[in-house]
């Protein structure tokens, strides 16, 4: 990873690490309204590919009274390229995680599940038109995670080897 003063000025913007940890809190958030223990860390690493990509984030955020699952197996365009995209982001989402856990927003359980600290984020989603879709989004792909509750079904679904 770059220092971030040696990025490119659209990799600054478009991959700010609160902008990330903020898409990443959002999701443990909805994880947590399903089950109060905790998202895994695996799982968390496939949020910010389906978060960030305008036509995932598109299918989802359509599709979402139905089950993710299900979403995905009527829209296989979602699985183009997205083992390369969750290995392409995991820096940022590292990145992301440690500036959330510098500022005290999570907390890491016995079990190791990633829990969000209360008051630590504010409520309300605010911002662009795209921001406010990719928090959505990822509050939805968490209550989802957390309906599958099972890893290896998730990373299995999406094409991805852990």
């Amino acid at each position: 990873m770059k220092r971030w003063d040696q990025r490119p000025f659209e990799v600054r913007n478009l991959f700010n690490p609160a902008f990330c940890g903020l898409i990443l809190f959002r999701a443990l958030q909805g994880y947590e309204e399903e089950d109060p223990q905790g998202m895994s860390f695996s799982l968390s690493l496939l949020v910010l590919p389906l978060c960030l990509h305008k036509d995932s984030r598109q299918v989802i955020s359509d599709s979402s009274r139905s089950y993710l699952l299900k979403t995905v197996e009527k829209n296989p365009q979602l699985l183009v390229g997205f083992a390369s995209r969750a290995s392409d982001l995991m820096p940022f989402a590292l990145e992301a995680f440690g500036l959330l856990m510098e500022r005290g927003c999570f907390v890491v359980s016995q079990d190791g599940r990633l829990k969000t600290v209360p008051d630590k984020v504010r409520k309300s989603v605010i911002g662009t038109s795209e921001s406010i879709s990719c928090q959505r989004v990822a509050r939805i792909i968490g209550k989802e995670f957390a309906r599958i509750a099972d890893r290896v079904t998730v990373y299995t679904t999406f094409g991805v080897r852990p």
